[in-house]
């Protein structure tokens, strides 16, 4: 492997803690409808799957009487004024990692399944966007994780080879996502349940702590 010049940052579960966020979204939007997730369900079936696809699965499993294109209009439309107006937490360790590896000259990108709004919603409300260089959103891109479409687009704005960079994630998706690009990826993940279908990633971890961790002492940067 080359020394790595860029890390790539999945969002929703890798660098904030917004899973529980669209859980809440969900059954928020959902109540008029008679619909209640379990929380247990939507990490399951639902976490890390981009929101339109979560969208269409809830029509047909539930048999909702909706327009797809309008269902998902509002449904987003939530997402972008939560982000807006709530505080979203980091997960543990995160600041920390990309304040050091920022200050070691790397360059930082986040790759996401969520649309371009959300994204600066969120990095305009905690202050983070001058960490990275690049975002690629949903928005910029025609097919979402698993794809390799969103990694693919982010290598080659930054210039770099795919051996250059390093992806941290933590859903299936995400990981199949970075793999099929020729990305080596990381997968952080303290839900120890999540483990064992995370294994395809090329290291696991629980922690930023563990990652960071294992890429000084492999001398990787």
């Amino acid at each position: 492997m080359s020394k790595i010049k860029a890390l790539l940052f999945d969002l929703d579960g890798t660098l904030i803690d917004s899973e529980k966020f669209h859980f809440n979204c969900w059954n928020e939007f959902l109540l008029p409808y008679g619909v209640t997730l379990e929380l247990k369900d939507w990490l399951t079936n639902y976490a890390g799957i981009p929101l339109p696809q979560n969208a269409k699965t809830l029509i047909e499993r539930y048999k909702i009487d909706a327009d797809l294109t309008d269902f998902i209009a509002r449904r987003e439309h939530l997402t972008y004024e939560g982000f807006k107006t709530k505080d979203i937490s980091l997960m543990p360790f995160a600041l920390e990692f990309v304040q050091y590896f920022y200050e070691k000259g790397l360059t930082l990108a986040v790759v996401t399944a969520s649309p371009r709004v959300d994204v600066e919603a969120v990095f305009e409300r905690n202050g983070l966007a001058k960490y990275f260089k690049l975002f690629i959103t949903r928005t910029d891109v025609s097919k979402s994780k698993p794809d390799p479409e969103s990694y693919n687009v982010c290598v080659e704005r930054l210039g770099l080879q795919q051996d250059e960079c390093l992806v941290f994630e933590d859903t299936v998706n995400g990981v199949k996502s970075a793999k099929a690009a020729g990305i080596t990826c990381y997968a952080i993940q303290n839900n120890v349940r999540a483990h064992l279908k995370l294994k395809i990633a090329d290291e696991l971890f629980l922690s930023f702590v563990h990652a960071k961790a294992f890429i000084l002492q492999n001398e990787l940067i």
